[in-house]
């Protein structure tokens, strides 16, 4: 499989598993790139070594490599084929237009949603109406099997329980204060810090929060 063919099975497998509904319709790239597919959350399942080899692969998909999506306007994904087929790629270009459309195309999806897990990838079931083959089942006895089932006493019935199961809220980058789990978060409403990762503004590489140099090339990072 390739990394552009994995990254597509994430951003269906995602969406499938958080708003099956999108799947239909356009998606700004700004959503891919911060919520749906963010790097920092996925780059191990993606196999993905540095951020700029995730935005080279957003680039391509966008840039319709594959035939997998539709980006709009038209004019945008032009600018997005061209940096792909460069030899040094401008992979700024993918935040100077993130508010570009993207449309996942049908068959693909189709595709997508009907081949067998990726073992990177979360589970997402799906149900099919072929009949069960190959099972080995036990024949049934035409008479007996039709007498009601007698409930066994020495079981002890099911307690329900009232509790819904626990869900890890997500936390702010900066101030650790609890953040909506309902929707995408852009910026904590505690402190207001951006919640997109930081990057080093010479080689793009991830900056953790209080960092003063960037640990690919050492460049000063402002502070804060």
């Amino acid at each position: 499989m390739t990394e552009l063919e994995r990254f597509f099975r994430r951003l269906v497998a995602n969406l499938a598993g958080s708003d099956p509904a999108r799947l239909h319709r356009p998606i700004p790239l700004e959503d891919i790139l911060e919520s749906i597919v963010p790097y920092r959350s996925n780059r191990r399942a993606l196999l993905l070594e540095s951020s700029e080899d995730y935005e080279l692969v957003v680039l391509r998909l966008c840039a319709g490599e594959g035939g997998l999506v539709r980006t709009e306007p038209e004019e945008v994904r032009a600018r997005f084929a061209e940096e792909a087929a460069s030899i040094n790629p401008d992979l700024h270009v993918l935040h100077a237009f993130e508010h570009v459309l993207v449309s996942i195309r049908s068959e693909p999806l189709a595709r997508a949603l009907d081949s067998e897990p990726d073992p990177g990838l979360p589970y997402a079931p799906h149900f099919t109406s072929q009949p069960l083959a190959g099972l080995d089942l036990p024949a049934l006895d035409p008479l007996n099997d039709l007498d009601p089932i007698e409930p066994d006493a020495s079981a002890a019935p099911d307690e329900a329980s009232d509790e819904a199961p626990t869900i890890d809220a997500p936390h702010c980058l900066y101030c650790g204060d609890t953040l909506p789990g309902d929707r995408p978060v852009r910026f904590c409403p505690h402190c207001g810090q951006r919640q997109a990762p930081s990057e080093c503004p010479r080689c793009h590489s991830d900056v953790e929060p209080g960092w003063r140099h960037c640990v690919s090339c050492g460049t000063a990072l402002a502070d804060g």
